[in-house]
């Protein structure tokens, strides 16, 4: 007597990953979208008016803002839950930062823009003078 094995089990298997696969590549390229369109966080046309002076500060005002926000979603993730509150508070002004820096960083080599040389530092105090020798009036008499 042989036993027969009935084969749905196995097409309701193959098509519960089929759907887990789909859904995966759906998900995954939602983390993508940073990087492929900088332009739906940032105006293209931002920095296209701006001399290489104004494209400086721009740039360092840009990093320090990112630095700051790397710096919070850093602080976010030691807390319990704290990636998803990262991710969902921080991502998005992390990747419009990123965006804008990538715009300026074009103006910037469209100019053909040179960093400034940093600031010269303040002039050292000057050394007093060593007074010329001779007489000199004695100590404790009032004039």
């Amino acid at each position: 007597m042989s036993a027969r094995f009935p084969r749905r089990p196995n097409l309701l298997r193959a098509a519960a990953v089929v759907v887990l696969l789909t859904s995966a590549a759906g998900v995954s390229g939602c983390a993508q979208i940073g990087d492929s369109v900088p332009s739906a966080f940032a105006d293209p046309a931002k920095y296209d008016l701006y001399d290489c002076k104004q494209l400086e500060t721009e740039r360092k005002g840009l990093a320090s803002r990112a630095e700051a926000q790397e710096k919070l979603m850093a602080k976010a993730e030691t807390g319990v839950g704290g990636t998803v509150v990262s991710e969902m508070v921080y991502r998005n002004e992390l990747v419009s930062i990123h965006s804008q820096q990538r715009l300026a960083e074009q103006a910037w080599r469209s100019n053909k823009c040179h960093e400034s040389p940093p600031d010269a530092p303040a002039a050292a105090p000057a050394a007093p003078t060593p007074l010329a020798s001779g007489p000199r009036a004695p100590r404790g008499l009032i004039h």
